[in-house]
């Protein structure tokens, strides 16, 4: 009786695989090659908190659980976050261990991580802006700060890498192989911020023909002259932007295809990939409608590669029903269900289903295909002048009667151009449609003024209805956890005072909501911005304010309810009343709603 054999090849796992690309990155990786990353498993003398992520020691060994459950590219930013808390410098600046230290180094770390975004981190660990900005600080300043200002309750025992209170760095290792010199993984990462610097700067000044300049005969320039010259919808804002082609340059930004970059007006095509002209006219044109409809800064907070993806779809959707080139092998978000559906609808829908982010990809491949980092603030001019241009474009192929575009193309691009009705007026139209000024009503039993003059005619006084003061009113549901952003508190406690005052609301029922709600009860409008304090309790649960507010018997049954929120909250929300939003800028809600959303700019 004969066996077969068969020789299957392990599948690395998705620490190891992070390994990889840490090694691999053009920051991180040569911090890697001082590293020694350990997986601790029984029977190991070395035990790991529960739940721990990694622990580090200062002489750069890495112990880590394999066993906790986290994706490849989790694992790569916990990775990479280790390797940044080494890059600080903590081991020569404070001392080690000691939990303020741990506080400092990763507090510093997570800030450079920002920068480098090498991977994904767990949730829990990320933090406000305002204390994010304390990593700018050297580790001394940040440790005396932390003295100073505790923040115990955002960074609590489970913010660190361990999860716990044990600490996260360690000297065992380093007491033991004290006749070893331990390597400087400060000076490590400072040469490797010169030499990329150094790259970047040949990259620039080099004349060869590796210098990024498109080949003028090649595909790409062809295609971008054929649409300047034959479709005049993106020719205009096209003739702005120029053809970057650099293999080595693309590599190290990780583009698979194209990519495009609005504050410095480039657009990159791998040089790789070898598109063929039908190819490259579909390419550069879906780079340059992400130019023209600001899809950076129509992001608005959400997830980047997720929203990228959803604008990919209506995009490709739109070049497919022009007939205006031919997608790339890999590079086509196509789906005849999302049809005429809006970003930020084909956005919510994948946001719900987060198992299909793994089997999608934007033409930079696995990540972002819209370069600019913070696109909607340093760029501001730059995006305005490609909505103008787009409208411009469309103008004239309009005029010259050229070929018949989708409706919803003209749509997107006729509404971006048409200034938006600000939040406050908004908000001052939900107010005075549900709180209408009551109507005057004539009481006897109060004469008037005027009565001393004709006494023989008895003249009534107008008087505001009794009854419509309880029920003239709306609630207030107010997040006052540490996240929310006190100048944004203010502008908004400001508006609703002037509009309700303008409504002749005397009085609003407050509530204030972080991780526990506090009934404030019946706050008169004059004094409702003095009464608002941020109590910083950390994250916000605002359900049981909801539940709390609608459970008062002097709060009338037919009053609606207004919540103002970052959106950092519970992923569902049950309102049983006529209800409305106030975000802070840039933020977005978790969860799908009809009620009105206002969006503070």
């Amino acid at each position: 009786m004969t066996h077969r054999h068969r020789s299957h090849k392990r599948q690395p796992k998705g620490y190891e695989r992070a390994q990889r690309q840490l090694s691999e990155h053009y920051l991180l990786g040569p911090l890697t090659g001082a590293m020694n990353f350990r997986p601790v498993v029984p029977p190991s003398r070395t035990v790991l908190p529960a739940g721990a992520y990694c622990q580090i020691d200062i002489d750069g060994t890495v112990r880590f659980d394999p066993s906790v459950k986290l994706s490849n590219e989790q694992w790569f930013g916990v990775f990479a976050l280790a390797a940044l808390v080494l890059a600080s410098g903590v081991a020569r600046r404070l001392p080690v261990p000691a939990r303020i230290t741990d506080l400092a180094a990763q507090i510093a770390a997570l800030h450079t991580w920002q920068q480098v975004r090498a991977g994904e981190l767990p949730e829990h660990i990320a933090l406000p802006p305002g204390y994010l900005q304390w990593g700018r600080q050297p580790l001394e300043a940040i440790a005396s700060r932390l003295h100073t200002e505790p923040i115990n309750e955002v960074l609590d025992g489970q913010w660190t890498l361990t999860r716990s209170q044990q600490p996260l760095l360690t000297a065992e290792r380093a007491q033991t192989t004290h006749h070893h010199q331990r390597p400087d993984f400060e000076s490590i990462f400072a040469q490797a911020l010169v030499d990329n610097a150094k790259r970047a700067l040949q990259l620039q000044q080099s004349g060869n023909p590796s210098d990024g300049r498109a080949d003028p005969n090649g595909p790409p320039a062809r295609a971008r002259r054929w649409l300047l010259t034959h479709y005049p919808l993106l020719g205009s804002l096209l003739s702005e932007f120029e053809l970057v082609e650099d293999a080595e340059l693309c590599d190290r930004l990780n583009i698979h295809i194209a990519a495009i970059q609005v504050g410095t007006g480039e657009i990159f095509i791998n040089p790789r990939r070898h598109l063929g002209f039908e190819q490259a006219k579909f390419v550069i044109a879906h780079e340059i409608l992400h130019a023209g409809l600001n899809h950076a800064s129509r992001r608005q907070g959400r997830d980047p590669y997720l929203w990228n993806v959803a604008c990919d779809f209506v995009i490709n959707d739109w070049l497919v029903s022009m007939n205006l080139g031919i997608a790339p092998d890999g590079g086509l978000l196509f789906d005849d269900t999302l049809r005429g559906q809006a970003a930020e609808d084909i956005y919510r829908s994948l946001a719900s289903e987060l198992r299909v982010r793994r089997r999608l990809s934007t033409l930079r491949g696995a990540d972002v295909d819209i370069l600019d980092d913070r696109a909607g603030r340093c760029f501001t001019d730059r995006e305005a002048f490609c909505r103008r241009a787009l409208a411009q474009g469309l103008d004239f192929h309009q005029s010259s009667a050229r070929s018949l575009l989708p409706a919803g193309l003209v749509e997107a691009i006729r509404t971006l151009n048409q200034p938006p009705i600000p939040w406050q007026a908004q908000l001052a139209a939900w107010i005075q449609e549900r709180c209408p000024v009551p109507e005057r009503q004539r009481s006897w039993a109060r004469p008037s003024r005027r009565q001393s003059v004709t006494p023989d005619i008895p003249r009534p006084r107008f008087v505001e209805p009794e009854e419509e003061r309880t029920t003239h009113t709306f609630g207030v549901i107010l997040d006052t956890s540490a996240s929310m952003d006190r100048a944004d508190l203010g502008k908004a406690l400001g508006a609703i005072v002037a509009f309700s005052q303008a409504q002749s609301v005397r009085q609003v029922r407050l509530v204030f909501c972080d991780a526990t709600p506090y009934d404030e009860g019946y706050v008169d409008v004059d004094a409702l911005a003095a009464r608002a304090r941020v109590r910083g309790r950390g994250g916000t649960v605002l359900q049981p304010a909801v539940d709390m507010l609608l459970g008062q018997p002097d709060f009338p049954k037919d009053c609606s309810v207004l919540i103002i929120t970052d959106g950092q909250c519970e992923p569902k929300l049950e309102v049983r009343r006529d209800h409305a939003f106030l975000l802070c800028p840039g933020m977005h809600l978790p969860f799908q709603t009809q009620s009105p959303v206002f969006q503070m700019k």
